[in-house]
């Protein structure tokens, strides 16, 4: 317990006071968002203001997590490693392609093909690593089964499940980008979201079947390899978006960019795939789902008839050109991800319970 509350208050701490440093640095040698022509007109003012902020908290989290290990003398764990390098193997990354854009003045960064590579190589490496480092119980930080609350139905073979993780990491990854168009949306969402996997990692730590000869009903428990290592991570990465969120809320003074977007997609799908939590992901995160949705509607419904459902995709925008302020859709979107957690949170204790 001392480890996730130490995470979650240095991350706190480092964003609060890091964020300010990085918004000067970046001001200072003029790294700032480009703005698309074709956005909505209100969007206008945010041209120049900082952007790559996911740096603050990428390397909040990172901190961190190594000071709560350092303060408390318990060692990391294989599970909570990987996730972390792949928070910050998508975040290097979002990097690339953030840094090509102001370079070059443009909305586009790398090349598509490029930016796929790149997400490509840190996903397979993250899947095929979390199928390695079985501790004494044969647990590897992630299964060959597909997950909802626990592991079901049969192994998928170590082929198809770094396919499946692929498409969660891809899937994730991308949503928190799109859902990153407005002041302090996705990294307000994202809070929300680590808070849950906090609270998950610490009951399935509680519950685990490691402690099966302590627990009262040993078929309720949770395989999981190290799922309060899992938890501190959550935690840190809860405090620093937490703080990153003080700087980053509306009028922003920064943007987290694809830097921060990806790293925090990649986040989320490792902490479900450690967590064995891989479905619920989709509800959890189900703000992120939505707005993805809406741009896979838009595209698809615009080359099948010519036609578009929203007045402008992702939906956040569409509401915005429906008259709606930046600081309503970001509040009432807030409501929406406030409302699946608690459904998914509720899922998870009911499924345990059903067990027990």
């Amino acid at each position: 317990m001392r480890q996730i509350l130490f995470a979650g208050a240095i991350g706190l701490f480092l964003t609060l006071i890091g964020t300010p440093l990085l918004i000067k640095l970046l001001a200072r040698k003029g790294y700032g968002q480009f703005i698309r022509d074709d956005g909505p007109r209100g969007h206008a003012g945010k041209k120049g203001t900082p952007t790559m902020g996911g740096i603050s908290f990428i390397l909040a989290t990172l901190i961190a997590y190594a000071l709560a290990k350092v303060i408390t003398g318990e060692d990391p764990t294989y599970s909570g490693v990987l996730v972390l390098f792949l928070m910050a193997g998508m975040g290097l990354v979002g990097f690339l392609d953030d840094y090509i854009k102001i370079v070059k003045q443009r909305s586009l960064g790398l090349r598509a093909k490029a930016k796929m590579a790149g997400q490509l190589i840190v996903g397979i490496a993250f899947a095929v690593l979390s199928l390695q480092f079985a501790d004494l119980r044969g647990l590897t930080p992630a299964s060959e089964k597909l997950s909802f609350i626990t592991d079901f139905g049969w192994s998928i073979g170590p082929v198809l499940f770094v396919v499946w993780a692929l498409f969660m990491i891809l899937a994730m990854s991308n949503g928190v980008n799109l859902t990153d168009g407005l002041d302090g949306l996705a990294t307000g969402a994202s809070v929300m979201v680590f808070g849950a996997y906090t609270f998950i990692g610490l009951w399935q730590f509680q519950e685990s079947c490691a402690n099966a000869l302590t627990l009262t009903n040993p078929n309720a428990c949770f395989e999981v390899r190290d799922p309060l290592d899992l938890a501190v991570v959550a935690s840190a990465l809860m405090g620093a978006c937490f703080g990153f969120l003080w700087w980053n809320t509306s009028p922003a003074k920064i943007f987290m960019g694809d830097t921060g977007s990806l790293a925090l997609g990649g986040a989320l799908a490792g902490l479900a795939i450690c967590s064995r939590t891989e479905l619920l992901l989709a509800l959890l995160g189900g703000l992120f789902v939505l707005i993805t949705m809406s741009v896979v509607i838009q595209v698809g419904s615009f080359k099948m008839t010519g036609k578009r459902v929203f007045r402008m995709a992702p939906l956040q925008h569409h509401f915005e050109l429906k008259g709606w302020s930046e600081v309503l859709v970001v509040v009432r979107f807030w409501i929406i991800q406030g409302m699946c957690v608690i459904v998914g949170l509720g899922l998870f204790y009911a499924g345990w319970a059903a067990d027990k």
